[in-house]
């Protein structure tokens, strides 16, 4: 029997995980079905969908937005890094017949950065602006990498500290930043408007990599404000994509996809 995967999410429909798993299984040269399914924004709703899904023999599934916090609430066992992230984007059902949520958002991005950008995180002075859940999800993968520092900022002070605080990292107001970063990370959903965050251009001074969790066919405005005020290089956020996606497939199937090809690949289709 082919073995079944989906993502739970609304919308759906633009989702491009089947597409890359479906190129995952390729690589291991595996038969597998990967579907999108689409689910009333509600808890009750994303709840009956997942029971079915695995009662009908669901080996592994991945849930995006709005349901992640919903996930992290129905599963019956977190890993560390899903506790960290208050938020669930994969499920792993157990032999026992339970459901064992995970986060692989920050080790996508970890490895994007470091396996795939070639970026050193190791003692790297890092920003993070946004303090929302994708800025929770990935501040333990990159503490884990052992930085020098990891400073948070956001237009709402308070929700920063409260970051800060939970994870033994800073928070800055914006007024307050100095030109004394490696790495500059967005990790705000202001990309998706074309919004940039409240951040004064000489940030970018001396800065190596600014990164942008979301990704597009074209830079997005807040890497070509950090390309024009200094940073050195900049990078989207599809390799994390494709990253935190063969982190679910390994946690899955116990095979690791090569992650650069599956990145090429899309990058090509979406500069088409």
């Amino acid at each position: 029997m082919t073995a079944q995967y989906t993502v739970f999410g609304n919308p759906i429909a633009h989702s491009k995980s089947p597409q890359i798993h479906s190129l995952f299984a390729a690589q291991e040269q595996a038969q597998i079905s990967y579907t999108r399914t689409l689910v009333e924004n509600n808890r009750e709703a994303f709840q009956a969908a997942l029971n079915q899904f695995f009662a009908n023999g669901g080996c592994g599934a991945n849930v995006t937005l709005p349901f992640k916090e919903h996930a992290f609430s129905l599963c019956d066992a977190l890993s560390k890094r899903a506790q960290a992230a208050g938020a669930v984007n994969t499920l792993i059902p157990q032999s026992n017949g339970t459901i064992l949520g995970d986060n692989t958002d920050g080790i996508g991005l970890v490895s994007d950065l470091r396996d795939h950008l070639g970026i050193t995180l190791s003692g790297c002075r890092i920003l993070i602006l946004g303090a929302g859940g994708a800025a929770r999800g990935v501040i333990l993968p990159l503490l884990s990498c052992e930085p020098e520092r990891i400073v948070i900022a956001n237009r709402t002070h308070s929700k920063a500290i409260d970051l800060a605080n939970q994870f033994g990292i800073h928070a800055q107001e914006f007024a307050t930043l100095k030109p004394e970063f490696d790495l500059i990370i967005n990790a705000t959903s202001g990309s998706v408007s074309g919004d940039i965050p409240p951040i004064s251009p000489p940030i970018f001074s001396g800065c190596l990599w600014a990164y942008d969790m979301f990704y597009s066919a074209k830079s997005t405005a807040f890497l070509q404000f950090a390309a024009q005020h200094g940073a050195q290089n900049t990078a989207d956020g599809l390799g994390m994509l494709v990253a935190q996606a063969a982190a679910a497939y390994q946690l899955w199937r116990r095979f690791t996809p090569q992650i650069a090809p599956i990145i090429a690949t899309l990058r090509a289709e979406l500069s088409a």
